[in-house]
């Protein structure tokens, strides 16, 4: 190949690259809207539940250990993290954990939490009864909240999932 037709085909790569990347931030950005409009056509499995409709059929004979997971989209100048990596625990039994979130920055920026599983089929078991997700969370400059999740992994969760990850991102939203 000639050094024309060598130069012109790594700009070919370079192009598709930029056009790929763009195309991956522009997805990113949208993804809290289009989370938010599936929420609200019911397309996630993400109510609220009551806590006094578990604890009633926890199965002790079974332990799972749900791992926990903080991310922060690139344009969020947030910290985030979970204080427990992971726990331990029977399905069915109501289990609370603690996320802590900090704006490092000095203006006061909206964001909001999308939820994802792993295995994917873990969100029907997964049941919140308190989460920081359901609403966007305004934070004051240099703010540190703790930010509860309490929740319960349906008994009904399939014998072969030992180990549920759940992994939140944040989201700056415009407001």
């Amino acid at each position: 190949m000639n050094g024309m037709t060598q130069q012109s085909s790594n700009r070919a790569v370079l192009k598709k690259l930029l056009i790929l990347t763009l195309g991956m931030f522009g997805f990113a950005y949208a993804l809290v809207p289009m989370y938010n409009i599936a929420c609200d056509k019911g397309w996630f499995i993400q109510e609220r539940v009551e806590a006094s409709a578990f604890n009633t059929q926890v199965d002790v004979a079974r332990w799972i250990t749900v791992e926990f997971v903080a991310n922060v989209n690139d344009k969020m100048p947030w910290k985030f993290e979970p204080l427990q990596k992971s726990v331990r625990i029977h399905p069915g039994a109501l289990t609370h954990v603690t996320y802590e979130v900090a704006n490092t920055t000095d203006r006061k920026i909206v964001g909001q939490a999308a939820p994802s599983y792993g295995p994917a089929l873990a969100g029907k078991y997964f049941k919140k009864v308190q989460c920081f997700c359901f609403t966007k969370q305004t934070m004051n400059p240099h703010e540190r909240r703790e930010m509860p999740v309490v929740f319960v992994v349906d008994p009904d969760l399939p014998k072969d999932v030992n180990t549920i990850t759940l992994s939140y991102t944040f989201f700056q939203l415009n407001s």
